[in-house]
């Protein structure tokens, strides 16, 4: 991509505050960046700020923070989100670059995530980083943080979208995990230049990159009000593949999560329905033994004991009164163990 229009489009995205519209109406009426970059930077009285841009300094502080420009146009640009509507017109990076031959998958959920909730997205994303896939999330706190880190547990690669310029992590709490993503060959990216911090509206537009980079999302914990729902309608509309993983019908967290699967989300209970829905179950033969880190606490324990001691498929309630176990509590066992890959459910009865 020619220097003056990475550089021209920077100092626009600056001067008009990443307005996607205006963005795009100015390259319209111009054809490219540069030009219409020639065009404007003398008339700054009309951007939202009134603020001159230099765009040979803005552009050298993106090399100070080792940032680099990619444009919509450029062939190195994610395939998948050029394909989307409201496609970004061009992406910061940190780190890897991404790879139209890698397979991602998006894991997100509620920032004020349960303990399971976030045992099940460091799970999921542990099993996807194991078979060979890329973990996308938003690097917030909550199933986005579990997801990076399962991935990062299992020497996988993973991509944190931020909402804000990548000069800066946000929340604070993790820029310890934004190094790590960072250090194990993963990519921090955003839409937003350095120095754009994490407005409100921002979260929701990321989300759109987040779904858009990836052939499928998975749900955790969705609230009834939660940004994770707005990325699941971004999937839909860029008709890409959404995974909903249930829970207790009383718990708010899914209340969520539980109307998408009444709307036609797919359930999802273990890694196949992941590999088998998104053609990609040829990935299942390289899942790895069970590891030290998949030991079982004492009731994941007893649950095993009695399925082996049937020896027959059984349904929940029967497992409940065999551990003397409240069935919410085996309910919660049941889906753990078959995200960890040693259970498995069929017409609501499980075995080993």
């Amino acid at each position: 991509m020619d220097a003056l229009e990475l550089k021209s489009y920077h100092a626009l995205n600056l001067a008009y505050v990443s307005n996607y519209e205006a963005l795009k109406k100015i390259l319209g009426i111009h054809g490219s960046w540069h030009k219409a970059w020639l065009a404007l930077q003398n008339d700054f009285g009309s951007f939202p700020f009134g603020k001159r841009i230099d765009a040979d300094l803005e552009w050298l502080k993106l090399a100070h923070n080792d940032v680099r420009l990619v444009l919509n146009a450029d062939k190195n640009f994610p395939a998948l989100l050029k394909e989307i509507p409201w496609s970004p017109h061009g992406l910061y990076m940190r780190g890897a670059e991404l790879n139209d031959a890698d397979k991602l998958i998006a894991i997100v959920g509620t920032r004020k995530a349960s303990s399971h909730g976030k045992k099940i997205a460091t799970q999921f994303a542990r099993s996807l980083a194991e078979n060979g896939l890329t973990v996308v999330s938003g690097l917030a706190l909550g199933i986005d943080a579990a997801a990076h880190e399962g991935t990062l547990e299992a020497k996988g690669k993973t991509i944190a979208v931020l909402a804000n310029g990548l000069d800066g992590i946000y929340p604070r709490q993790n820029e310890k995990l934004a190094e790590k993503i960072l250090e194990s060959g993963g990519a921090l990216i955003s839409e937003y230049p350095i120095g754009a911090p994490s407005l409100a509206h921002r979260f929701i537009e990321r989300n759109r990159i987040v779904s858009g980079l990836s052939l499928g999302t998975i749900i955790v914990e969705a609230p009834k009000e939660s940004g994770a729902l707005a990325t699941a309608r971004f999937a839909l509309e860029q008709n890409r593949e959404i995974f909903i993983v249930p829970g207790q019908i009383d718990n708010p967290n899914y209340a969520g999560s539980h109307e998408l699967i009444k709307s036609g989300a797919n359930l999802l209970t273990s890694m196949s329905d992941i590999l088998v829905n998104l053609n990609l179950e040829h990935l299942l033969s390289r899942e790895l033994p069970l590891r030290p880190h998949l030991e079982l606490d004492l009731n994941q324990r007893a649950v095993i004991n009695v399925l082996k001691a049937v020896g027959e498929k059984i349904e929940i309630d029967r497992i409940a009164t065999l551990t003397n176990m409240e069935v919410s509590a085996v309910n919660r066992l049941l889906s753990m163990l078959t995200v960890k890959g040693l259970v498995k459910e069929e017409n609501g009865k499980y075995y080993i």
